[in-house]
């Protein structure tokens, strides 16, 4: 298992509100994060930041994992955490009041992964280079497609598109959605801010995501090609893969 990271500021934004990071807790277990701070919102870039520096935390100290249910109790448990401390700091501190952050983290055993998100920042396992989104997008367009009231492509036009149902630093439980997969040697697991996916459909993501050079290179050609694209927002992308062949960014 190897992997890799990358945030990229874009073209246009002035600020990065992106976060994020892969984390080894001691017992050589593998957390991927990224985080989308809220645009539009104050402190968006100190919403994530926190958010992404508290999982880190917690994973640093949590238990060995070693079942699909003992990983999606702590992933829950902890993004519900992370929504408490959002909201208490975004209530004390004026500068920071109405700041909120997407969240997706996956859990990387040998034999499964589990991820858990708020928001609309997506998890996707790339397996013999075909892509397959396993988070659920809290956002308005979504719950319209779900609904059938539009199609998936209508909803990539959408003018609300960026409308989000939920988000980290509500009051309240904020209930993440959660599921475990399966992997197997030479799968992907790609996570990322909506500066990738609205920038580059699928079949190109994981066309690059299964190239033959270095993980970083791929993250970096995803990065770039979304700014071709035209970089409007932040780019972030954490990528873990399922694989024998040793390299730096490895475990």
């Amino acid at each position: 298992m190897h992997f890799a990271f990358i945030s990229d500021q874009g073209k246009v934004r002035q600020l990065n509100e992106d976060a994020g990071g892969v984390y080894i807790n001691p017992s050589g277990q593998l957390l991927a994060v990224v985080a989308d701070g809220m645009g539009g919102h104050r402190a968006g870039d100190v919403a994530s930041l926190m958010a992404v520096e508290k999982i880190e935390k917690l994973w640093a100290t949590g238990p060995e994992i070693s079942k699909p249910v003992e990983a999606e109790k702590w992933l829950k448990s902890s993004i519900e955490e992370i929504n408490k401390v959002l909201y208490n700091h975004s209530i004390h501190h004026a500068d920071c009041e109405g700041m909120g952050t997407t969240i997706v983290a996956a859990i990387c055993t040998r034999e499964f992964v589990t991820l858990g998100n708020v928001g609309d920042s997506r998890g996707y396992i790339v397996s013999e280079q075909k892509i397959r989104q396993i988070t659920e997008d809290h956002s308005f367009v979504n719950a319209l497609v779900q609904s059938g009231e539009i199609s998936k492509s209508d909803a990539e036009h959408h003018p609300r598109k960026n409308l989000l149902l939920k988000s980290l630093g509500s009051n309240g439980l904020v209930n993440p959605t959660i599921s475990t997969i399966t992997v197997e040697e030479g799968d992907i697991i790609l996570l990322c801010s909506d500066g990738l996916s609205n920038k580059i459909d699928e079949q190109l993501m994981a066309a690059a995501a299964s190239q033959t050079m270095e993980l970083q290179q791929r993250a970096s050609k995803l990065v770039n090609q979304a700014n071709l694209n035209g970089g409007e927002d932040n780019i972030t992308i954490a990528i873990v893969e399922y694989s024998s062949v040793k390299e730096s960014e490895g475990i």
